[in-house]
């Protein structure tokens, strides 16, 4: 963040100070709500949680150096203390166990604190905010834009998908006067909630990918998932004022939202109509795209080091977005070309020694992430000189997708074996999971060709005894299903159950 006084951090989170002995005391360090990771001019975050309370250990983040805390009530220790919301006043700031809203108000200050720093970054340091949302794909986007943007300047992104009400003002505080770009994620769980990450910290460019049905059951039709992915196009500034909505062209969803918007509007796609389109697509053994970027400037070929065809929509994005910040396209070409996965469990493809492939795309799952890598599968098994490897799909539950679960899992299980997956591993106890198993066996899966089992043990258990050298497994499940212990002991176990010695496939 940028220095500020306690004084100033004061008024820009409307609270009071406590304990203070020098109000003039600059915080130069970073903001942590983990007292662990406190740094010599830091401030700290009194949140709760589920088993300890922020506030019981300022005292300690302050020994560790912080400057202040910013908390909910008096500490002991040098404080800027904001009064509770009380339990019916967080709205969409709510956290578990707040049981007084305390931590939404903590919250709702670090937001303004957030917002006060980005405004003078942006005025005193032309800091340039880009903002993505869509129902998939923005963690591998964001990765690629900050790859994009490095050789023009400093960048700031969140790690991973921190990308919530916690995540977004805390990633937006680590931009500093060096940062040049500062690349944001939005994400919604209700309709006003990327409008509200919005105002924390402004972009002039908004980057929407897609409308699909992750979250189907919080929002109820993709037109009302629609509505909210529009709120970031509907909140840039005008094309006068430099602002730019960046808009897949070949989601008619998407580029609609082009009437919600003041900014100048740039399409990408496959489409012939889009502004940054890519053409003569093709894929590796590996499932990474290469294909011909083109756009006004002229055109390049690109080589994309990240896995699935899917990721061409992002790198076009992503490449859009760095021609507005003043980018070639030999730059563009080269950082896509450079920019393998960084982030955890999003396609991550590894190789055992005996030749069986990994694909660890188990972070999260919805109905067109989850269709997006098993045809990133079938493309790795078919793309090579010789016989098309086996090919397993180890799933699990896609959450949050409301009354459609069931249909929307059986659609998955079907669809799996419309594209002739080898085997289909089904885990899982609930009943969106036996209606994927249901579809695949409905579509014409037959014998063991697809399994149900109750849990991941049993799925390392029986890859333990099956797989075979040279072998493709992708497992994916919705984060919560932990699915990746499955990859994990894939990837850490020796070769097994081989009919022939050599682990050949039949």
């Amino acid at each position: 963040m940028i220095p500020m006084t306690l004084a100033q951090i004061a008024q820009a989170v409307g609270g009071t100070l406590h304990d203070v002995d020098d109000p003039s005391a600059t915080v130069s360090g970073t903001v942590e709500f983990d007292s662990r990771k406190v740094t010599p001019g830091g401030l700290f975050l009194a949140l709760p949680g589920a088993r300890v309370d922020g506030h019981d250990h300022a005292a300690g983040a302050v020994a560790a150096g912080a400057v202040a805390v910013l908390a909910a009530r008096p500490v002991g220790v040098p404080a800027i203390v904001v009064e509770p919301l009380g339990p019916s006043g967080s709205g969409a700031l709510a956290l578990e166990h707040d049981r007084d809203g305390s931590g939404a108000a903590v919250l709702a200050a670090l937001a303004k604190l957030a917002r006060a720093s980005v405004d003078r970054l942006t005025a005193e340091s032309g800091l340039t905010v880009v903002g993505v949302t869509g129902s998939s794909g923005k963690t591998s986007t964001k990765d690629l834009l900050a790859a994009v943007l490095s050789p023009l300047g400093s960048v700031v992104a969140p790690p991973g998908s921190f990308n919530n009400e916690l995540g977004h003002p805390w990633t937006a505080l680590r931009a500093d006067a060096e940062t040049r770009f500062l690349v944001l994620e939005l994400s919604a769980r209700g309709r006003g909630h990327i409008a509200a990450l919005a105002e924390i910290a402004p972009p002039r460019i908004g980057v929407v990918l897609n409308v699909g049905t992750a979250h189907l059951g919080e929002f109820g039709s993709r037109e009302a998932i629609a509505e909210t992915k529009g709120e970031l196009p509907a909140s840039l500034p005008s094309a006068a004022h430099g602002g730019v909505a960046v808009l897949n062209a070949d989601d008619p969803l998407v580029a609609a939202m082009a009437d919600r918007t003041r900014a100048r509007v740039v399409l990408v796609g496959l489409s012939g109509n889009a502004d940054v389109r890519a053409t003569d697509v093709r894929l590796d053994d590996q499932a990474r795209a290469s294909f011909t970027l083109t756009c006004s400037a002229g055109s390049v070929p690109v080589t994309l080091a990240v896995h699935g065809e899917h990721h061409v929509g992002n790198a076009l994005a992503a490449a859009a977005v760095a021609l507005e910040c003043g980018a070639t396209l030999d730059q563009i070409a080269a950082a896509l070309g450079g920019a393998a996965p960084v982030s955890a469990r999003r396609m991550e493809v590894r190789d055992r020694a005996d030749g069986v492939t990994v694909v660890n795309d188990s972070y999260n799952a919805n109905p067109d992430s989850m269709r997006a890598a098993i045809k990133a599968l079938v493309s790795m098994a078919r793309s090579g000189r010789g016989p098309a490897r086996r090919t397993w799909a180890v799933l699990g539950e896609m959450a949050e997708l409301g009354p459609e679960s069931v249909v929307e899992h059986d659609a998955i299980g079907r669809f799996a074996v419309r594209l002739d997956v080898t085997k289909l591993i089904l885990v899982g106890p609930g009943r969106p999971v036996r209606a994927m198993y249901q579809g695949a066996v409905m579509e014409g899966s037959w014998g063991d060709e697809a399994i149900h089992v109750p849990d991941g043990a049993s799925a390392i258990a029986l890859l333990e005894q099956e797989l075979r050298a040279g072998d493709l497994v992708l497992v994916k499940a919705s984060q919560s299903v932990g699915l990746w212990e499955v990859a994990d002991a894939v990837l850490a176990a020796p070769v097994a159950g081989s009919a022939t010695g050599e682990g050949a496939p039949q």
